[in-house]
């Protein structure tokens, strides 16, 4: 039982480490714990509930619809399709390669340790 116990608590552990965007160079800039995002020196940027993004202060700033972000007055801000990422207009402003992020023009410009495709998209919209 002990054996089972430790791992447990091990894989428990690794995965709350292991949530964080880095930028290009390697620095950590965010980790997400939970549906809380905080940067690099631990201040809460803001927080994720449901659909729903809030700043630090607890105002909503955006929110998501399926593949569609919207800033926090309901205007769309960008869309998902598969792993390209675009802006209102429809130009490509960026791509998802597995944990790799990449700016319009193919510039690595981040990379997420355990984070969910969803969470590094809100990431990049609304926080980046």
């Amino acid at each position: 039982m002990r054996p089972l116990l430790t791992f447990l608590l091990l894989f428990i552990i690794s995965l709350a480490f292991s949530q964080r965007f880095y930028d290009a160079s390697g620095r950590q800039v965010a980790r997400f714990d939970d549906n809380r995002i905080y940067n690099e020196s631990g201040h809460q940027l803001g927080r994720i509930e449901a659909d729903r993004i809030y700043d630090s202060s607890g105002h909503q700033i955006g929110h998501t619809d399926d593949n569609h972000f919207y800033d926090g007055s309901g205007h769309q801000i960008g869309r998902a399709d598969g792993n390209s990422l675009f802006d209102s207009s429809g130009h490509q402003i960026g791509r998802l390669d597995g944990d790799r992020l990449y700016d319009g023009s193919g510039h690595q410009i981040g990379r997420a340790d355990g984070l969910r495709r969803i969470q590094i998209i809100i990431f990049f919209y609304y926080f980046y």
